[in-house]
């Protein structure tokens, strides 16, 4: 009577599983996700990641991110120049006895924070109004000093410069030292501005440099300076340099190692490279042929065909049971805002079957051990 009541059970517990709609786990199965998606109303595209679909997706628009250029570098003279709202000091020597400028006692005239007008001049007595702006410190003594020859011939000019405004930069944020640097002379570039502030602080994730210069934006990252000095910039006077975190960032759900909003750690992040930074899949769990890579498009970037997806809810697929899936995701870039979904296995729905029945059996099984 007991072997045919613990069939019994059995029987009634197989079909209670087989007929519940879902049963407890971590993510949806693929096809699930993907079943309609050869709906005629169907609002998703789905492209699997292979080595030929790689040179389309390439050349559709990046999403998640502003799209900022970047200034190459440039050589630019060694000397200083002056700008309008700098600062001069003069002394004008003169060892003639009449001088209009110096005493017998006092052979030196000193004239100090002369300011550069918005004109680019400034004010000599008996003179009158030089024009320095643009000009380096030498080359504005030697013009000063000529206008003056002719009345005081004795004249010798000596000429120190103050940056103002104009010859300096700001760097704000993400160094040690932040604040407004004087330009020593037309080749300081971005490195060398966080050079002179004591370097990027270590805790900064992937380093990310803003320039505001005049109303435009540039950026680009401290590892692509590093790595391609030419796109060292050249500054101007008035330019503001920004120095922050990388804010980019991507989801991973379902099977995976870890569950987690995951920053970008370089500039570039691949697929494979976000399986190892997410910890891989859960092998018990994941289906390896139905890694998913969810992306949202805005509306304008809609072009089917090799220039833009079908929709603007985009599923990419992949199958790390291949070389060419394993290949083509380690070329397959993730952009800011990326979901990373690693669906779950069929089978594991079976082995939770499987595990509930035998669980059922061996009640069954302590119920007849008790009444023998």
């Amino acid at each position: 009577m007991i072997n045919i009541l613990k069939h019994a059970v059995g029987i009634v517990a197989i079909a209670a599983l087989s007929g519940c709609v879902s049963l407890p786990r971590g993510a949806a199965v693929e096809s699930e996700i993907l079943k309609s998606a050869d709906d005629v109303d169907a609002d998703f595209a789905i492209y699997p990641v292979t080595r030929s679909f790689l040179p389309s997706v390439a050349q559709w628009p990046r999403t998640g991110e502003p799209h900022r250029q970047w200034i190459a570098g440039s050589r630019g003279s060694d000397e200083q120049v002056i700008r309008a709202g700098d600062t001069i000091d003069l002394q004008i020597w003169d060892s003639g006895e009449n001088s209009l400028l110096t005493s017998t006692e006092q052979r030196v005239a000193n004239m100090q924070a002369i300011r550069v007008s918005t004109s680019g001049t400034i004010f000599v007595p008996y003179v009158g109004k030089v024009n320095i702006a643009g000009r380096t410190p030498d080359s504005a003594r030697q013009a000063i000093q000529r206008s003056l020859e002719a009345i005081v011939p004795s004249a010798q000019v000596q000429l120190s410069l103050i940056e103002g405004r104009r010859n300096s930069v700001d760097l704000v944020g993400g160094v040690s030292q932040p604040g407004s640097y004087p330009m020593p002379d037309q080749n300081y570039t971005v490195l060398s501005l966080i050079a002179d502030a004591g370097g990027v602080r270590d805790a900064l994730n992937n380093p990310q440099v803003t320039l505001l210069r005049g109303g435009s934006i540039y950026g680009t990252s401290v590892e692509t300076l590093f790595e391609n000095p030419a796109l060292d910039t050249r500054l101007r006077g008035g330019d503001k340099v920004i120095i922050e975190k990388d804010d980019r960032y991507f989801l991973s759900l379902g099977a995976t190692g870890k569950e987690a909003l995951h920053l970008f750690t370089r500039d570039k992040v691949t697929a494979l490279d976000a399986l190892s930074i997410i910890g891989g899949v859960n092998d018990a769990r994941a289906d390896p042929k139905g890694i998913l890579i969810l992306r949202e498009y805005p509306a304008d970037a809609v072009r089917p065909g090799v220039r833009g997806p079908r929709q603007t809810r985009v599923v990419f697929t992949l199958d790390l049971t291949t070389s060419d899936g394993l290949f083509s995701a380690r070329k397959f870039d993730i952009y800011s805002g990326d979901l990373v979904l690693a669906t779950e296995s069929p089978i594991t729905n079976a082995r939770t079957i499987l595990g509930l029945v035998g669980s059922v059996f061996g009640v069954a099984n302590t119920l007849n051990n008790s009444t023998n």
